[in-house]
């Protein structure tokens, strides 16, 4: 029998940026009980600073921050820590989605957006 087979499956680690109280625990409560562990920035600067020492499999970014735009952001997380996945979420806007994924993001989601699909995104990107 391989070690593998022997293994607790590890939860996936999430990573959020986004200032909001409100929709961080709102992302929360969506995530909560499907094998994820959740870990959160407030601003851009932080978030830096987390992905020097961590490389989480997914990152929730939003766009709107108190040192800066998550559009921006993008880049810095593809050149840094390729293998990551990132969902930027946001209002809509066509420029901003388009940037967005011209930068690197995986996948956009328009706030608001329901438990379901902000799931089944973060499920698509991890299979």
């Amino acid at each position: 029998m391989s070690n593998t087979t022997l293994q607790a499956k590890q939860p996936q680690k999430i990573f959020i940026i986004e200032d909001e109280g409100d929709m961080c625990l709102l992302l929360n409560i969506m995530l909560h009980g499907k094998e994820i562990e959740l870990e959160h920035a407030k601003t851009l600067a932080a978030a830096q600073e987390y992905l020097k020492k961590e490389n989480p499999s997914v990152v929730i970014l939003d766009n709107k921050l108190p040192d800066g735009l998550g559009v921006d952001f993008v880049s810095y997380i593809k050149k840094n820590n390729p293998s990551v996945k990132i969902v930027m979420i946001s209002g809509y806007t066509p420029e901003i989605k388009n940037m967005a994924l011209a930068n690197g993001a995986d996948m956009f989601l328009e706030k608001p957006f329901t438990r379901e699909t902000l799931y089944n995104s973060i499920k698509k990107l991890l299979n």
